[in-house]
């Protein structure tokens, strides 16, 4: 089932089953000026995904017949770094990490506050408006980040990234040597307080460094303070 508003700011693609949650997430996501499309099952929510290509995704789990981290999954096997923020009742720790660990942007349980999904995905799509006039690209040791591209290579090899993973990279290249504890990532990176859980740092910090295979050491931890980017 669809049901699209006319897009402002972009269209978001809600995946979630149950009507009275969809519903109230379309009406303030519409309310701040975002097309919204709605589908109430993952195989219709995938084929959306890779339709009308959305600005972001907000996908539930526990969806019938495909479930979110899979809808997550594929989108990522096939290249697709749409933001993808998972809605969920399920607020296992386990199942937080499988679906950062999967590349997805970011996590909320229900019941949820639909004022802090619409800031969250405020926040993603800020990640991926491209970098302030004057950007430079940065390197540490062998891993080179340019900002208006948005790209990263380590070494000679490309390295994908989803939106949040690349700010985190950029945001400890920005200052080379300089530590950044867990609390000032998550409010610089992903623009909300501590009280949130600071394991979603850790995850996407071990994410960055698998993705940057070899090369991963360049984002050293600071045992009992945080992580630094250096050579």
């Amino acid at each position: 089932m669809i049901e699209q508003t006319p897009a402002g700011k972009g269209l978001v693609l809600v995946v979630e089953d149950e009507r009275p949650i969809a519903d109230l997430v379309r009406m303030y996501l519409a309310r701040e000026g975002f097309g919204v499309q709605v589908e109430q099952d993952g195989a219709a929510g995938l084929a959306a995904a890779r339709r009308v290509r959305p600005v972001a995704c907000v996908l539930d789990i526990g969806l019938p017949g495909m479930d979110g981290t899979e809808i997550c999954r594929r989108l990522r096997e096939s290249g697709d770094w749409t933001p993808v923020i998972f809605l969920t009742a399920r607020d296992d720790e386990v199942d937080r990490i499988v679906g950062l660990e999967l590349g997805a942007d970011d996590y909320l349980t229900k019941p949820f506050s639909p004022r802090e999904l619409v800031a969250r995905v405020k926040a993603v799509l800020r990640r991926t408006a491209g970098p302030p006039e004057g950007a430079r690209t940065r390197q540490v040791g062998p891993v080179l980040l340019d900002p208006e591209r948005r790209s990263v290579r380590a070494g000679t090899e490309p390295v994908a990234l989803t939106p949040t993973e690349f700010d985190l990279l950029a945001h400890l290249m920005n200052r080379p040597g300089r530590v950044f504890s867990r609390e000032e990532l998550l409010a610089s990176v992903w623009g909300y307080a501590a009280h949130a859980g600071t394991r979603t740092v850790d995850v996407h910090v071990a994410q960055v460094r698998a993705k940057l295979g070899r090369y991963g050491g360049v984002i050293r931890t600071v045992r009992g303070v945080g992580y630094t980017a250096d050579a």
